[in-house]
């Protein structure tokens, strides 16, 4: 199995599950995860960052690090911030992007097959 096939597992499963979770619970979470979206919206921008400075350098696409520097880490990090007062739609917002990544992956998945 190729790398790609773990990279679809991990949003499909810990990504698409933890958007699902935060989204449907929204307020009602308790504990450190305001924190960690925080962090891990800020991790994902740094990644990502370097990411597409390392496609832009060798002259490839970098849309889906785009996407995760411009909507994905923002957007926990907006939450991970505001926490409880955060208004209701942006936990719609990742709801919708939970989906989005679970669907895609699931998608990508299948056609790449279990190479």
């Amino acid at each position: 199995m190729n790398k790609m096939f773990y990279v679809h597992l991990f949003h499909i499963i810990l990504v698409g599950g933890l958007f699902l979770y935060v989204g449907i619970r929204q307020t009602k979470i308790t504990g450190r995860m305001f924190p960690f979206l925080t962090l891990l919206g800020i991790i994902i921008i740094l990644y990502h960052g370097f990411k597409m400075y390392k496609h832009i350098l060798a002259g490839q696409s970098s849309w889906v690090s785009l996407i995760h520097i411009i909507l994905v880490g923002p957007l926990l990090i907006y939450i991970g911030l505001n926490g409880k007062k955060t208004p209701y739609y942006y936990f719609e917002y990742l709801l919708m992007l939970g989906f989005a990544s679970i669907g895609y992956h699931t998608y990508y998945l299948f056609i790449d097959g279990f190479k």
